[in-house]
């Protein structure tokens, strides 16, 4: 083996998929042609006021990014991370609740009346075990708190549209599913709509988010000598080894968007001895919930077909500790009025289907699209060649670059959430995308 470890993998394929992505941007019309937003929407007076105060945010902004970058905190454990930004809140007075909602680093504030609809802002601030923020978290917790706080001045005035925007801090995306938890405990009941961004290493304003279900197989057997009596032990390794082919063998008839990965995390304790207990760890993944529903069944198959050839049982965990994250469902309707902000920033934001849906990871803000309409539009950060949950993208995740998405990025989550509140035209377009899309679905049942 080399001095500097196995052989790096080829880049064909990746470089093959960054020259198409070059000619679908260069053949794609831009999803709104001019730099002008579309009819309706905010005055523009106002969007004015609030795209002016995100960029007068800038500062506070680039402080939180550079902080939370420096300070990563993990799944359930951002208690720093969330004070921060309820301190930060607090100096623009505004009270917010920490601790909401099922979760210790959730936290809520609100803005508006409650005489029209309601629109949540998310933001997340977790970030990855041993890279840091590698998703780029610390951008999305800073555009959300900086998109809630460009809105405070014109939502307390005599000239505020009937409705409140509440900002959300929503705890454990990486790895869990916090905003499902933060659903159940009420977080998302009596609101119409909802939005966040993502950091990415382009500007996008759709891109797939497969559905992603966490699964455990422990197998049990019968220890014996392997060596005296090896006929008297039933091998569960034997049956967690024919699990993992039977996935590589299912792989050839998945949906090209399906995805399984698997660890093996306990494969006995002696060579000498016949396994008695063995463990995997699979995370399962799909485009659409019903075809995640499908992939789930047929795992459940591969793991019994695997016990009953080995003569061994299989206990079968479905997102134990967690819950799973549906696809993401856009509402076109709320991404255009992003893109359109996002292009009075200077942005060019590029339509879906320009980058490969073969570049797709998961989300739990999937899960509240299914209960309201949402979006979940990708800000640039870094080079487009840089992948998510990488030393790179942390690195960029930190840098000045960043700080200008997470500005860029507040402007145009006010003012989308903004045009929203201001024009009941949309409002209803919103509505009727999302219940021609199928409307609402019962989340905490759906894999029953």
């Amino acid at each position: 083996m080399p001095a500097d470890g196995p052989p790096q993998p080829s880049t064909a394929y990746l470089d093959h998929l960054a020259d198409e992505t070059e000619q679908r941007r260069r053949a794609a019309a831009v999803v709104q042609p001019a730099p002008e937003a579309p009819e309706g929407g905010a005055p523009r007076a106002l969007a004015d006021v609030v795209d002016a105060a995100a960029s007068a945010l800038e500062p506070e902004l680039a402080h939180v990014v550079r902080t939370l970058h420096a300070h990563p905190e993990t799944a359930w454990e951002e208690h720093d991370s969330a004070r921060l930004l309820v301190d930060l809140l607090a100096e623009h007075g505004i009270e917010a609740d920490l601790g909401v909602h099922g979760a210790d680093t959730a936290f809520r504030a609100e803005l508006g009346s409650g005489d029209g609809p309601t629109l949540v802002v998310c933001a997340e601030y977790d970030a990855l075990p041993g890279i840091g923020h590698a998703c780029g978290h610390n951008v999305i917790a800073a555009a959300g708190v900086g998109a809630f706080l460009a809105l405070r001045d014109v939502l307390r005035s005599a000239d505020a549209p009937p409705g409140r925007v509440v900002l959300l801090g929503t705890p454990a995306e990486e790895g869990h599913s916090g905003k499902e938890v933060l659903a159940r405990h009420g977080a998302f009941d009596g609101v119409d709509a909802a939005i966040m961004l993502h950091p990415y290493g382009v500007d996008l304003a759709d891109q797939v988010w497969l559905g992603r279900r966490l699964l455990s197989w422990t197998f049990t057997g019968r220890s014996a000598h392997a060596s005296a009596q090896p006929f008297m032990g039933r091998n569960a390794l034997d049956a967690a080894n024919l699990a993992y082919t039977g996935i590589a063998l299912l792989r050839q008839q998945m949906p090209p968007v399906d995805r399984v990965h698997a660890i093996m995390v306990d494969g006995g304790t002696r060579p000498s001895i016949i396994t008695e207990r063995a463990q995997m760890r699979l995370y399962a993944r799909s485009k659409y919930p019903d075809t995640l529903r499908d992939l789930s069944r047929r795992l459940d198959d591969v793991a019994r077909g695997a016990a009953l050839m080995t003569g061994t049982e299989v206990e079968i965990t479905w997102d134990d500790g967690a819950h799973p994250s549906l696809p993401v469902r856009t509402n076109e309707a709320l991404t255009a009025r992003w893109v359109a902000a996002e292009q009075r920033r200077g942005r060019d934001v590029l339509p879906g289907g320009v980058v490969s849906e073969t570049i797709a990871a998961s989300t739990d803000f999937g899960n509240v699209s299914f209960r309201v309409p949402g979006i979940h539009p990708l800000i640039q950060v870094s080079d487009p060649s840089v992948a998510l949950h990488t030393e790179a993208f942390a690195a960029a995740a930190g840098s000045d670059r960043a700080v200008a998405a997470a500005v860029d990025g507040a402007a145009g989550l006010a003012v989308t959430a903004l045009d929203y509140l201001c024009d009941p035209a949309l409002q209803a377009a919103v509505r009727e995308e999302f219940e021609a899309a199928g409307g609402a679905i019962d989340v905490p049942r759906y894999f029953d």
